[in-house]
């Protein structure tokens, strides 16, 4: 069975912070997998109130068992 978590989009700076560091890699490891810039990766991650909530996908994604959907950010495995 699926399990599916519903998750807020002011919640999703903090899960990409916990699976970056969870997978063991630095903003800078993240930044040139998903190629923006080192800045954009910490504002993603310590900056909630900033809009980027798609760099803050594609990191949970790059870094998790999960791909989100959304628009109500649900997470379920890969």
């Amino acid at each position: 069975m699926r399990v599916k978590t519903t998750v807020k989009e002011k919640q999703l700076a903090a899960l990409a912070k916990q699976f970056r560091e969870a997978c063991g890699e630095s903003k800078a490891e993240v930044a040139r997998k998903l190629r923006v810039s080192a800045p954009s990766v910490f504002n993603a991650e310590e900056r909630p109130e900033l809009s980027l909530t798609g760099l803050r996908i594609r990191m949970i994604e790059a870094c998790s068992p999960y791909k989100v959907v959304g628009p109500v950010f649900h997470l379920k495995r890969k």
